[in-house]
């Protein structure tokens, strides 16, 4: 079970309503009274205290008394035993096991009186751990309590201290927890306070607000946020493996944790993340892992592509099983063949002799994945089961996928891989499955070269040396879709969300674009003559909207710390999320009101890959994030589906997500 706080008051004897200071206490939960004489500067058998020991007394509240050290008169032990035996149904309770300092004589002259207990603070960095468990023996185990006198002595090292006496375990669990539940209690539920979504709870110049975080990851989990100091107290929220005193990169731990721990709850996680939008963070403390500070938005970013199975980085994750070393060989033909073809990164893992849970971790993390295996007993071999057993039970989505299978005489690797996956959503196959049969020979080799090429379609297609640049096939993916217009003011480079491309000739080809003319880039592209059309694909995240959708290039650079890829033109195009690019040159400009037509011809066309172009309703339908209105009543945001709960809308609100005003939102219901 778990353990609880519970806490102490002080009090002086000056005070002009002790009654009341002591029934404050009580009202407050407070479950006892700390007394430090010789800071407090009175003598504990002082009159002026007697006050204080007949109110505590009357009240059931135990008093922990600071005994002990030589230096002062104040906490004399002898003067407790007047007090003692005085109000005998007080209890006390001697720190530093009844006299700092004077351990030995205090012990011989407190040992058995039954109103007596004792806490052990500050006594093991002063005395041998030996002569601290002859001491106890003496009061007694069932009349000590563990104590640290944190931030004196850290808990960890003296709990260290405390279990190299050697005690048995009745006696450590005495110390360490019954003896405070005898005197403290242990049924706190008229003293606590339920709380549960958006309740808050003042403390003093601090307001607390409670965020329910369900299955983040349990499902009782409540986050909290501090408004004076902007922090956010996130549970397992931004954890990580690892060491605090370790120079380790925080992602790759971070990461890990993520998809072992929380992996399988991605649509709890963004919901957290909704929430936690409306918030100003500053701070971010997690119960795991170091405080984070600086550059919040990295630490955010993470956390948006893992809770919705982005890829993460650009590259190519192949794992495999090999029995006698010719699927190893085929995986390492495939490895040179994919970074010769421009793959970034590709990241080859042996399920057999390397860390289990770092290959699920760069799964995850990668946007594309080779499974590459034996036939084993009619099956697949047990490593790379696994591996596909940790991979389904934390949604595995979002992803294309290549399959390499080799077996002698009948391989059934690839059909199980693939029946093992099917259930998993958003998973794209490639055309091309790599059959060996024992070992690589010419056409498995040339399956090899066939895979390579399907997977860095669109790697071969960003550089300029293996590019085809005249590839009109482009203009195929132009349909009733979304797509990124990218421009460049002189200085910055732009972007923005429109559903308006059309191709209106084909002899030559002409585009029309229309833009509305409020939008920075309009005035842009009005000025330069010059724009790129990004088909974005099926696989774009709701990310791209935001950062291109939900925010002007007036104010912001749209492109800040992504990686840039440039085509003829010099003008930007997405590295990622998209099938195709068009250069457009204007000729010819139409006005429309509200909107300006630009009339272009093609300069340069690449196709990126073969994914469908997102529509508008593939982007209602599966992107947008559903805005949970179930039990809220006020408005929700077309854009985004922000919700605010209230009874009237202000006519000046602006949405904290998408920045869309008051026109942009709806009754709920």
């Amino acid at each position: 079970g778990g353990g609880f706080f519970t806490g102490l008051g002080t009090l002086h004897p000056d005070s002009a309503d002790l009654a009341g200071d002591v029934e404050h206490l009580a009202e407050l939960g407070l479950r006892g009274v700390k007394l430090h004489p010789d800071i407090q500067r009175f003598k504990i058998d002082d009159y002026r205290c007697l006050r204080i020991y007949e109110l505590c007394e009357r009240r059931g509240l135990p008093i922990l008394m600071h005994t002990g050290d030589n230096r002062y008169d104040y906490s004399n032990p002898n003067r407790l035993l007047p007090v003692l035996e005085i109000y005998s149904s007080l209890t006390v309770i001697g720190a530093h096991l009844g006299g700092w300092s004077i351990w030995e004589e205090a012990a011989e002259k407190l040992h058995g009186i039954p109103n007596l207990w004792f806490d052990c603070s500050s006594t093991f960095s002063w005395v041998d751990p030996s002569v601290v468990k002859r001491l106890i023996l003496l009061l007694g185990c069932d009349r000590v309590l563990f104590g640290t006198d944190y931030p004196m002595w850290h808990p960890k090292t003296e709990l260290e201290r405390f279990f190299s006496m050697g005690l048995t375990r009745e006696q450590s669990e005495q110390i360490l927890s019954e003896n405070a539940k005898k005197l403290f209690g242990t049924d706190f539920s008229d003293r606590r306070i339920v709380v549960g979504e958006g309740d808050t709870l003042e403390l003093g110049s601090h307001t607390l607000t409670f965020v329910t975080a369900p299955m983040v990851h349990w499902p009782e989990v409540i986050v909290t946020y501090d408004s004076k100091d902007k922090v956010l107290f996130s549970a397992d929220g931004f954890g990580k493996f690892g060491a605090l005193d370790a120079d380790e990169d925080w992602a790759c731990e971070a990461r890990r944790y993520y998809f072992g721990i929380v992996g399988k709850y991605g649509a709890q996680v963004q919901a957290l993340l909704k929430k936690a939008a409306a918030l100003e963070i500053q701070t971010i403390c997690p119960l795991h892992g170091p405080i984070l500070k600086e550059n919040l938005g990295y630490y955010l970013g993470l956390y948006q592509t893992w809770s919705t199975y982005g890829a993460e980085s650009d590259g190519i994750m192949i794992a495999y099983t090999s029995v006698y070393g010719h699927t190893k060989t085929a995986v390492e033909l495939l490895a040179e063949k994919l970074k010769a073809k421009g793959c970034p990164k590709v990241v080859v893992t042996d399920l057999a002799r390397e860390d289990m849970a770092e290959a699920v971790e760069d799964a995850f993390r990668y946007g594309r994945i080779v499974l590459a295996t034996t036939t084993y007993n009619a099956e697949i071999f047990p490593f790379m089961r696994e591996f596909i057993q940790h991979l389904t039970e934390r949604n595995f989505q979002n992803k294309t996928v290549g399959l390499i299978e080799n077996g002698s005489w009948a391989p059934l690797a690839a059909k199980t891989m693939k029946t093992m996956l099917e259930g998993c959503r958003n998973l794209t196959f490639t055309n091309t499955t790599v059959k060996i049969q024992s070992a690589l020979n010419e056409t498995s080799t040339r399956q090899i070269e066939d895979l390579a090429e399907e997977l860095c379609m669109d790697y071969l297609a960003r550089q300029d040396g293996t590019a085809n640049k005249n590839d009109l096939t482009a203009l195929f993916k132009i349909g009733y879709g979304l797509y990124v217009v990218t421009s460049n003011d002189g200085k910055k480079d732009n972007g923005l969300i429109v559903n308006t491309v059309t191709q209106v000739t084909n002899t030559p080809n002409r585009i029309a674009v229309t833009i509305n003319k409020q939008n920075y880039s309009c005035h842009v592209i009005e000025k330069t003559g010059v724009m790129n059309v990004n088909c974005l694909s099926v696989e774009a995240p709701f990310k791209v909207f935001e950062t291109f959708g939900f925010q002007s290039g007036r104010n912001v650079d749209k492109f800040a710390g992504c990686e840039t890829l440039r085509t003829d033109n010099g003008l930007v195009f997405l590295p990622k999320y998209i099938n195709a690019v068009m250069s457009l040159k204007v000729e010819n400009t139409m006005d429309l009101d509200t909107h300006i037509m630009f009339l272009c011809t093609v300069t340069e066309a690449r196709v990126l890959s073969d994914k469908e172009t997102m529509t508008y309703t593939y982007y209602q339908d599966h992107v947008k994030p559903k805005p949970e209105t179930e039990g809220k009543k006020g408005f929700v945001c077309k854009v985004c589906g922000y919700v605010y709960e209230g009874d009237e809308l202000p006519d000046d609100f602006v949405c904290p997500l998408c920045k869309h005003g008051a026109a942009d939102f709806e009754p709920i219901g």
